[in-house]
C-alpha cells in the first residue's frame, strides 16, 4: 500500500457537488492499494500514520503525532499512486489492485485507523470522480510505501 500523507489545516472531498468527507487540522491521506497488499501492510501503515510526528509542539518543532494533538484524518482512495511511467508517456496502472480487491482493503485500513485514532475517519467515495481540496500546512507532504518502509 502507498499513502501520501499531507499535513493540512483543512481538507474536503466532493462528489457531484456534494461534500462527502471533510476535516479540520490533521492529515489528508491519499491511499493506493496493489494486488499483493494485505493485513501486514494495513497494520504497518496504521501504526506509522497514527504515530508520525509531523505536527508542531509548543516550541514549533514537528514532534507531535495525530494521536498527540487529536488531529483528524481524511482518507481518499487513489489508484494512480501505483502508476508506472517506465515506458512512453501514458501511465500504466497495472500494479493497482482492481476494485473488488482494493475496496475491502481500503475499507479495512480506514476502520483500523479509526480504532487507532479513537475517532471516525471520513473518506471520499470509492471509485467516484472526486474533487479534493486542501490547505497543505507547512507544506508537509510525506510518502509512505509499506513495500519499501525505508
Amino acid at each position: 500500500m502507498r499513502v501520501l500523507v499531507q499535513r493540512v489545516s483543512q481538507a474536503a472531498v466532493r462528489v457531484e457537488g456534494r461534500t462527502v468527507g471533510e476535516i479540520g487540522a490533521g492529515a489528508l491521506l491519499l491511499v493506493g492499494v496493489e494486488e499483493a497488499d494485505g493485513s501486514d501492510d494495513i497494520v504497518w501503515l496504521t501504526r506509522k500514520i497514527s504515530q508520525l510526528r509531523i505536527f508542531n509542539d509548543e516550541a514549533g518543532v514537528m514532534n507531535r503525532s495525530l494521536l498527540d494533538c487529536g488531529g483528524d484524518a481524511l482518507a481518499v482512495s487513489q489508484f494512480t499512486l501505483h502508476a508506472s511511467v517506465k515506458k512512453g508517456n501514458r501511465p500504466s496502472y497495472s500494479r493497482a489492485a482492481r476494485g473488488e480487491i482494493s475496496q475491502p482493503l481500503f475499507d479495512r485500513f480506514v476502520a483500523e485507523l479509526a480504532v487507532a485514532l479513537g475517532k471516525p475517519v471520513p473518506t471520499g467515495l470509492f471509485g467516484a470522480d472526486m474533487q479534493v481540496s486542501l490547505i497543505n500546512d507547512g507544506p508537509v507532504t510525506i510518502w509512505l510505501d509499506s513495500r519499501n518502509p525505508e
